[in-house]
């Protein structure tokens, strides 16, 4: 049985290298992005440009989205002539950007409506992840749709959890945010107290990670922090988009998160100083001036 044509929107940092996985697997790919050169490689490889988000849609039996933000979302998927007005009966629409739990909702109603399937699938594991396939993959949407959409995250990540309907992976995808605010502010911090004080931090670095302080964040940003490398592998700039939407959530909720709103203060502060084009590991800065 052939495999399924993909439509894949959004081919950077993340999405070009979760893409060209695809295209290893056998899929035939249709893809779009904004900067056109950044398509460059995979249609080298193989994938067919597509001129915009609907033509992606029309010609593919399953779309893939991995972009910046949620307007940009409520745009290709809802706007005119976009991925939901031109997508085929029967097609499989797959958000895997981080977004608002409710726009997910909309967007399966509205793709019901159509005759189409719909799954939101954020995903967490950084460039490193997208580029070894050992992404995690946080999934909502009907049963039927994910099983459809598994050996296509199968090519793409190592860890594929389905967390309920529409909008449970964005809600999981938030809650694992969270997490990783309070871990990466205290990354920095920690690095940054042990230098001050004269503890050599690579030795810290080292005897850290193998003790109860260890994690994926000191593990693969401690060492770029103390090379000087500030290079996005997740920017900063959508981390604060991902914590005011977590706190968004939160206060509908009536939860309050004092670590997060602590995290996404220094975020912005970072930001303000020229870092959102940065990785998150550049909160550092603020600290090692």
């Amino acid at each position: 049985m052939p495999k399924e044509t993909i439509g894949f929107i959004g081919v950077g940092v993340m999405g070009g290298a979760m893409a060209g996985h695809l295209i290893d697997s056998g899929y035939s790919l249709n893809v779009y992005n904004r900067t056109r050169e950044k398509s460059d490689g995979l249609v080298e490889r193989g994938a067919v440009w597509r001129d915009s988000p609907g033509e992606v849609a029309a010609h593919s039996d399953i779309v893939i989205t991995i972009v910046g933000y949620p307007k940009d979302v409520e745009e290709v998927y809802l706007g005119h002539g976009g991925i939901i007005e031109r997508a085929a009966k029967g097609a499989l629409l797959i958000d895997m950007t981080t977004s608002s739990p409710a726009l997910a909702v909309r967007i399966s109603e509205r793709a019901r409506e159509r005759g189409a399937g719909a799954c939101d699938a954020p995903v967490t594991g950084g460039d490193k992840g997208a580029r070894e396939a050992t992404l995690a993959i946080l999934a909502g949407g009907e049963e039927v749709d994910f099983k459809r959409a598994l050996p296509v995250f199968q090519a793409m990540g190592k860890k594929i959890t389905h967390f309920g309907p529409a909008g449970c992976g964005q809600t999981a995808k938030l809650a694992n945010q969270i997490i990783i605010a309070g871990t990466m502010l205290g990354v920095c911090e920690g690095l940054a107290f042990a230098k001050k004080l004269g503890i050599d931090p690579e030795k810290l670095l080292d005897c850290a990670s193998s003790g109860s302080a260890g994690s994926w964040s000191l593990a693969n940003y401690g060492p770029r922090i103390l090379n000087g490398d500030f290079a996005p592998g997740f920017f900063i700039k959508h981390f604060v988009k991902d914590m005011k939407l977590a706190r968004e959530s939160a206060e509908g909720s009536g939860i309050s998160l004092e670590g997060l709103r602590a995290a996404l203060a220094q975020y912005e502060k970072a930001a303000e100083e020229g870092g959102g084009e940065n990785g998150t590991q550049y909160l550092y800065k603020l600290y090692d001036k």
